[in-house]
């Protein structure tokens, strides 16, 4: 099946196969493991929901369907679509009466996140959430550490409005002292919420 952006340009789909040998991940490219990063938030949200913590959820991204085959009356195959529109942030939802939404990014530089792993319309939804007075951040993770850190999207809005005249990243040290390391455990595997709840709750 073709999948194509807004503008065109065809949608490649990442391996989310994450059972392999150590060997075998340090071959991985970053899409697939951004994956991995976006698999640990999927299935933490899916403990906050079992145990009744909270209701976070993937956003869905509309497509337009502009060609389908009908190899069997039983069944369509989808051939060719578009994504309708371009995404805000990946993922929202309630916990403790406030509304939650965030941004989950990853990179392979050790020192440094690079601001170009957003885009405008991301942070043009996140400051609109803020205004609103949601509860909006981003996920950070440093693969080859595998640390993992929540970041105020006010912030974030900060480092994005100057990069025009300063550097284009975000040093790791700022963002291990903006920001609050998560540890990562087994059940939830990503527990963004006990961090959610120290800063936004206390």
């Amino acid at each position: 099946m073709s999948i194509r952006y807004p503008n065109g340009k065809a949608y490649t789909p990442v391996n989310k196969d994450r059972h392999q040998s150590k060997k075998q991940n340090s071959s991985i490219s970053y899409g697939n493991r951004g994956m991995s990063l976006e698999e640990d938030i999927n299935s933490t949200n899916e403990y906050y929901l079992a145990k009744g913590i909270a209701v976070i959820h993937k956003k869905p991204t509309p497509l337009q369907i502009v060609k389908v085959d009908y190899p069997k009356r039983s069944a369509a195959v989808v051939r060719e679509a578009y994504f309708q529109q371009a995404s805000t942030t990946d993922y929202n939802g309630v916990f403790n009466g406030k509304y939650i939404d965030f941004e989950a990014k990853e990179t392979k530089n050790k020192t440094s996140f690079p601001l170009k792993n957003f885009h405008k319309h991301q942070i043009e939804h996140m400051r609109q959430v803020l205004l609103q007075d949601g509860i909006c951040f981003t996920l950070l993770r440093f693969s080859v550490t595998d640390e993992v850190f929540l970041l105020d999207a006010t912030h974030l809005c900060s480092y994005w409005e100057v990069q025009e005249k300063a550097r284009k990243s975000i040093p790791k040290t700022e963002i291990e002292s903006l920001g609050h390391h998560i540890p990562l455990g087994l059940y939830p595997r990503i527990d963004y919420l006990s961090i959610v709840k120290s800063i936004y709750f206390s």
